[in-house]
């Protein structure tokens, strides 16, 4: 090789690690100063299932919900390596990310070389901290990283035929699904990537498909079939399948197709707004599949990778935003194509491939500086407070911070607790267990066949645990309401409260101002704030 072409690939090389370290470091930077922002209700969940697991406490067994316990486990790790506060949490969760994003890069220069590996790296990492989505420790997150992982793992069997490679693939991939639900995509296109290989390979031998095909699912299923095994041993089975089984088949088939529509469109208004160009760059890959030879050779890949990936997203219809990491890595590809569709176009005018690398690094610099510019208040803010109330409204996630630590203060390590709403962060703040294994109350509001027993059954472990404080939270987001719910637990609520508790303290939200009062003759000052009443028991 000549010596000014080698120059010319090594200043390049290091433009390409200097544009990449310097991304990467800005979004990991905007990571670390909202680290203490507070938990909303999907960690507190998380949080709390994982120290009861530290506690030697089983899922399911004083805490129900619909999430696989793959989730609790990881957090019960986190919560054991990085202390229990949402600084350690927030902490573990950039690490996952960072990994998330060198395996993107891998994954994507494997695809389309170096610049394209860049190019989805960076542009993961700025979709994912973004204002719509929030840098959380949602389920998603831990979902992505072995999902991602068991791709590359595939890939490499495709080209090796290590076995190996693809056992570990499949592992990695229902470790996925451990992690929440939607990992069954990625388990599917596991699958359609395998097939794809076997049609595209001569000779076809089907019968080694079918052998490559078993060893995938045993693996693919395997981390499901262990977790059942030890749920088995530990006597929640009967609880686990019920919750994410049974009562999440109701929870998926609330929302009419119509209004699913809806939701989509509402929170795609939300999430293409705050990465426009990232959104365009990624229509044009996939355009250009039609007319660039070099990214058609891989269309099934990425058609494959997009449609599995949107399934993912999609159980329930809800699309919520932060279901929506598990749809940025086949985004940040796209886009990431796009930016090599773009770089061709350029070297059709310019012979140089030098320069035309260069103008594809500037374009994925000026894509990511875009995205940053247009929420750049959001990225820059690092009051924990403020950093909740962007994404989260008035949803009262700051303010039962500090109830926690009211309780913690005025309690022993054996009082029981009880929030009447959807605020279990308050049990893991305040270090005391819950009364009631009913830590969320949206399933006691839905229009699905179990609601009123579960309203009966929170009812009857409250009074037979007798807990030290009651969290009333006066919240319709903590609740959400239906036309048709069933409120028999409020009628219970008025008479059960009065009887044996009194009134302590409120605390009452607004937009502007957030007002706490400890005493027993607090009252709303307005009818439409959102209150959080505090009950203590009277004996």
């Amino acid at each position: 090789m000549p010596s000014d072409i080698r120059k010319s690939s090594k200043t390049l090389n290091i433009c390409l690690a200097a544009v990449f370290i310097l991304l990467i470091a800005v979004t990991v930077i905007i990571r670390i100063r909202s680290l203490a922002a507070p938990l909303e209700r999907d960690e507190g969940e998380y949080a709390y299932a994982g120290q009861l697991m530290l506690q030697g406490v089983p899922p399911y067994s004083q805490a129900y919900n619909m999430k696989m316990p793959g989730i609790y486990a990881a957090y019960a790790m986190i919560l054991a390596c990085f202390r229990q506060t949402p600084s350690g949490i927030h902490f573990a969760v950039l690490l996952i990310n960072t990994a998330t994003i060198i395996l993107l890069f891998f994954l994507t220069k494997k695809l389309f070389g170096p610049i394209a590996g860049m190019a989805s790296a960076v542009f993961f990492a700025i979709t994912s901290i973004s204002s719509p989505i929030g840098a959380t420790a949602n389920a998603e997150n831990f979902v992505v990283l072995p999902a991602i992982a068991g791709i590359i793992l595939l890939m490499n069997f495709a080209d090796s035929k290590k076995y190996l490679s693809l056992a570990a693939g499949g592992l990695l991939l229902g470790i996925a699904f451990m992690m929440k639900q939607h990992g069954a995509g990625f388990i599917l296109f596991g699958f359609l990537f395998l097939l794809w290989k076997r049609i595209y390979q001569r000779p076809r031998n089907w019968k080694n498909f079918i052998f490559v095909i078993l060893i995938y699912s045993f693996f693919a299923l395997l981390p499901f079939l262990i977790t059942c095994l030890i749920l088995w041993r530990c006597r929640v089975f009967e609880k686990f399948w019920f919750w994410t089984f049974k009562y999440a088949y109701y929870y998926v088939n609330a929302i009419p197709l119509k209004m699913s529509f809806e939701n989509l469109k509402t929170v795609l208004t939300k999430i293409i707004p705050s990465a426009p160009f990232i959104w365009l760059s990624a229509l044009l890959g996939l355009s250009s599949i039609i007319w660039n030879r070099g990214i058609r050779k891989h269309s099934v890949f990425l058609i494959g990778f997009l449609i599995c990936s949107f399934l993912a997203v999609c159980p329930g219809f809800y699309f919520r935003s932060h279901y929506f990491v598990l749809f940025l890595p086949a985004l940040s590809i796209l886009a990431a194509a796009g930016v090599i569709a773009i770089g061709d176009l350029v070297g059709l005018g310019i012979k140089s491939s030098g320069k035309t690398a260069f103008i594809s690094i500037l374009v994925v610099l000026a894509i990511w500086l875009q995205s940053f510019y247009s929420q750049r208040y959001y990225l820059l803010e690092s009051d924990p407070v403020k950093v909740s109330r962007a994404n989260f409204g008035t949803f009262p996630f700051p303010e039962v911070l500090e109830i926690a630590k009211f309780i913690k203060s005025h309690s022993n390590e054996s009082d029981k607790i009880a929030v009447l709403g959807s605020e279990p962060e308050i049990c893991f703040y305040s270090h005391r267990r819950s009364a009631t294994a009913y830590i969320y109350t949206y399933p006691l509001m839905e229009p699905q066949p179990y609601a009123v027993d579960m309203q009966h059954e929170m009812i009857s472990q409250i009074e037979a645990g007798k807990p030290r404080f009651i969290v009333f939270v006066d919240c319709s987001n903590s609740w959400y309401f239906r036309q048709n719910s069933e409120k028999l637990i409020f009628d219970w609520m008025k008479q059960y409260l009065s009887s044996y508790y009194r009134q302590i303290g409120l605390v009452e939200i607004s937009l502007n101002q957030t007002s706490y009062r400890w005493d027993s003759t607090a009252k709303p000052l307005s009818d439409d704030d959102s209150c959080l009443f505090v009950f203590e028991r009277i004996d």
